[in-house]
């Protein structure tokens, strides 16, 4: 047997892909995993079945499309009045979660420290770990696993190169207040930290509160990779198709590890989203279509023996 020193030796498998398997095998609803239940849109599917019958069926610009990241940045202005040019600070992805690999890739080196907000999605830690940096663990508390940010400056080191956000937040389902963005703008001034902000879940937010972007903030903004999910967005997870905004020197060394990761994304579906963004108001429709199923599932479940938390 050869030797393996592994780069990840306490790592198993995802508790997605357990828990998945698990609810397969005892029949049980899976609310685990971040998919759902109802069918894509067949309008989207034929825009996509169109485009492989038009012969879109080759590789794809390394950045993307650049009809589908124009559309993108006119996204971003209209939510948050923030401008991105598509050629040199949007990139699609192969989902959200290689986007978040590629961002830590791209500028955390061995030593360098990453805060991270726990309970966190499970691919933050170990893709830090494999580049050499230093997991910061900082635990929210229920019921509203709000954020202390006099706590989280004390963890502060000269090493400390990244704080990672994800809001709406992965599993807790709390988000970013502005009183947290303005505490996010104080602690990072005249630092060199970087933000990544993993904001997948940017639509799915309710009672009618306001999702705050980093975008939206040109002191965040200069310094944030934004990572973003078609399969959030679109119903459509198994496409893996996502997109990261940044700065354009940023975006450079994003783009370096990019190349050599998956160079470019699937290129009937990049064309064929592109083309149904255009056809649909999907960004304005998501949060009542959300909201609606959470209401049912909660008066569901104040029926039952569970206390429901916030959400």
């Amino acid at each position: 047997m050869i030797p393996i020193n592994s780069k990840l030796p306490t790592v198993g498998t995802t508790i997605f892909s357990v828990m998945s398997k698990l609810a397969q095998e005892h029949n049980a609803i899976n609310l685990s995993q971040g998919f759902p239940d109802y069918a894509t849109d067949p309008k989207l599917i034929k825009f996509v079945a169109d485009a492989m019958y038009d012969g879109h069926n080759q590789y794809a610009p390394m950045p993307g499309l650049p009809v589908l990241r124009e559309l993108i940045a006119e996204k971003a202005f209209e939510f948050y009045g923030a401008k991105y040019n598509p050629d040199t600070e949007i990139t699609i992805t192969a989902g959200g979660t290689q986007a978040i690999f590629t961002a830590i890739a791209a500028v955390i080196n061995p030593g360098d420290e990453v805060i991270i907000f726990e309970p966190a999605y499970d691919s933050y830690s170990p893709t830090i770990k494999l580049f050499g940096g230093l997991v910061k663990p900082f635990a929210l508390h229920a019921p509203d696993y709000k954020i202390d940010w006099e706590m989280v400056k004390k963890t502060f080191s000269a090493n400390t190169r990244m704080i990672i956000l994800n809001s709406p937040q992965n599993p807790t389902g709390s988000i970013l207040s502005k009183e947290d963005i303005d505490a996010l703008i104080k602690l990072t001034k005249n630092t060199d930290i970087l933000i990544l902000s993993d904001e997948v879940y940017e639509h799915i937010i309710y009672d009618g509160e306001q999702h705050h972007s980093v975008s939206l903030y040109p002191e965040l903004q200069e310094r944030s990779f934004v990572i973003a999910s078609f399969g959030k967005l679109l119903h459509t997870t198994g496409w893996k198709l996502g997109y990261c905004l940044a700065p354009a020197k940023l975006t450079a060394e994003f783009r370096k590890t990019h190349q050599f990761n998956v160079f470019s994304v699937n290129t009937p579906m990049q064309l064929g989203i592109a083309n149904y963004l255009k056809s649909e108001n999907i960004y304005k429709e998501i949060p009542d279509f959300f909201q609606q199923k959470r209401d049912f599932f909660r008066s569901l479940l104040s029926e039952t023996k569970f206390k429901l938390l916030p959400c």
